[in-house]
C-alpha cells in the first residue's frame, strides 16, 4: 500500500486487511514508519453525528520509501499493489514502482495489478506513460501484458487528523462510515481480488465522472462558498440553507448531464446526491472548508471538477448556473491565495489561464458575472436572484 496517509491508512489498508491480506505500507515519514512497525496494528475510528465505532487493523508493517531495494522487493513479491499518495507525488514514486515492476517481470509471468487510488481523470494513462518511458522495448511489451493499472474512485471522506481525534494515539485515524471502492473491472490483468467493499464496474468512465463531477464538485462548491461567507467547517456551511440549496442544485445540474451521457436514469443518481448531502453534514468529521478548498488552481483547471462539470452540462443541454457560482467562489479564493487584488480584470485573466476557457466564452462570462457578486459582498441569500437570471435560458442560448 503505497502511501500511509489518510486514504492509505484510513480506507484502502483497512479494506485489504479486513479481506485477509497482509498489508505493507510504503511511506517516507520516519516517525510514522517506526510507529506502524512497533505496533503492527492501529485503530480506525468510524465517526458520525450519532457517535463512533472503533475497529482494529492488524497484521500491518511499513517500509521506508527511500529504501528502493526494500520497496522493489516488496512490489516484486506482492499479490496486489495500491497507491494513495496524491497526484503531485505520483511522479516521485515511479522510480520505485519501475524497480519493483522490472524485478517482477524478470522473475515471474504472474500478472500484477496496481489499483490507483488518486483523484485524477485517466490516472491509468498518466501513470502508464511515466512508467513506460523508463522501460526497454522488451520490458514494455511484458508490462502491457502482465501489469494492470486499475483506476479507482475514492469516495470515503477522511479529514485532516487533529490531536483531538488522535487522543494521544499517533496511529488512530478517524473516517466516515462509507467504505466502497469502485474500480475499473476491465483493467485487471489477473483475477479480480476478493476484497470486501470492492465494486468492479465497466465502463468505468461513469464512476470516475460521477465521483469527480458530483461528489468532488459538490464538495468544492460547498467549500468555496463556505470560505467566502466565513464558515470554518463543511458541516457548518451545509447548515446554511442558501449554501445547501446551491450545492444540491449544482449536483442536480451535473447529474442531469451524467444521466444523458451514460444513459443512466435519474432515479439511480438521486439517492447518491441525497447520501452525499448527509455525509457532507457529518459534524464529527470536522472537515474544514480550507482542506476541501485547497489548491483552487487545480480545481479550476479545464477537466477538473468545476470547469469539467460545467462543460459536460453545456454539452448535454443543461445550464450550469449553480456550478458557475461555485467556480466564481473558487476564483475569488484563488486570487486571495495568490495575494492578487480582487478585480474583474484579474479574475478574467486568472480564469482564462487556469481553465483554458476562451476569454469571452459563455461559461467564462457566467463565472465572471457571478464573481462580481462576491466582490460586491453579496450574501448567499442574494446569490439566488442572480442564479434565477439564467432560469429561462437554455444551454444552446448560452453557448
Amino acid at each position: 500500500m503505497y502511501g500511509a496517509g489518510n486514504i492509505g491508512r484510513g480506507f484502502i489498508g483497512p479494506m485489504l486487511s479486513r479481506s485477509g491480506f497482509t498489508v505493507t505500507f510504503v511511506d517516507v515519514s520516519a516517525p510514522l514508519i517506526r510507529a506502524i512497525n512497533a505496533a503492527g496494528e492501529y485503530t480506525v475510528r468510524i465517526i458520525g453525528n450519532a457517535g463512533y465505532e472503533d475497529t482494529l487493523v492488524t497484521g500491518v508493517s511499513a517500509l521506508d520509501g527511500n529504501d528502493t531495494e526494500a520497496v522493489a522487493e516488496a512490489i516484486a513479491g506482492a499479490d496486489l499493489v495500491a497507491t494513495a499518495v496524491g497526484v503531485p507525488v505520483l511522479k516521485k514514486i515511479v522510480p520505485n514502482l519501475v524497480a519493483g515492476i522490472r524485478r517482477r517481470l524478470a522473475a515471474s509471468d504472474k500478472p500484477l495489478d496496481i489499483i490507483i487510488c488518486e483523484n485524477l481523470l485517466d490516472a491509468d494513462k498518466f501513470l502508464s506513460a511515466l512508467i513506460e518511458e523508463r522501460l526497454s522495448a522488451q520490458e514494455r511489451a511484458l508490462f502491457v501484458r502482465q501489469i494492470g493499472l486499475v483506476e479507482a474512485s475514492i469516495g470515503r471522506m477522511v479529514p485532516v487528523q487533529t490531536d483531538e481525534m488522535r487522543q494521544g494515539d499517533p496511529l488512530r485515524i478517524c473516517v466516515e462510515r462509507y467504505a466502497f471502492l469502485p474500480v475499473d473491472k476491465a483493467a485487471f490483468k489477473g483475477e479480480l481480488p476478493k476484497i470486501n467493499g470492492l465494486v468492479p464496474y465497466a465502463p468505468f468512465d461513469y464512476y470516475i465522472k460521477r465521483k469527480l463531477f458530483l461528489h468532488n464538485m459538490g464538495h468544492s462548491v460547498c467549500a468555496y462558498l463556505g470560505l467566502c461567507f466565513g464558515y470554518k467547517y463543511i458541516s457548518d456551511a451545509m447548515d446554511d440553507p442558501e449554501i445547501l440549496n446551491i450545492v444540491k442544485n449544482a449536483m442536480l445540474e451535473s447529474m442531469q448531464a451524467l444521466s444523458r451521457e451514460f444513459g443512466i436514469g435519474m432515479e439511480a443518481l438521486l439517492p447518491h446526491i441525497d447520501d452525499l448531502i448527509v455525509r457532507f453534514k457529518n459534524r464529527a468529521l470536522r472537515d474544514t472548508c480550507a482542506r476541501v478548498g485547497n489548491d483552487p488552481a487545480r480545481k479550476l483547471s479545464k477537466n477538473d471538477r468545476l470547469i469539467g462539470a460545467m462543460s459536460g452540462c453545456l454539452k448535454y443541454g443543461v445550464v450550469p448556473r449553480h456550478i458557475a457560482v461555485g467556480a466564481a467562489a473558487a476564483l475569488c479564493r484563488y486570487l486571495k491565495d495568490t495575494a492578487q487584488l480582487q478585480s474583474a480584470e484579474n479574475a478574467a485573466a486568472a480564469l482564462t489561464s487556469l481553465s483554458g476557457l476562451e476569454a469571452d466564452s459563455a461559461p467564462a462570462n457566467m463565472i465572471l458575472e457571478m464573481y462580481e457578486l462576491f466582490v460586491d459582498g453579496t450574501s448567499p441569500k442574494f446569490l439566488r436572484k442572480s442564479i434565477e437570471a439564467y432560469q429561462d435560458r437554455t444551454a444552446s442560448e448560452i453557448v
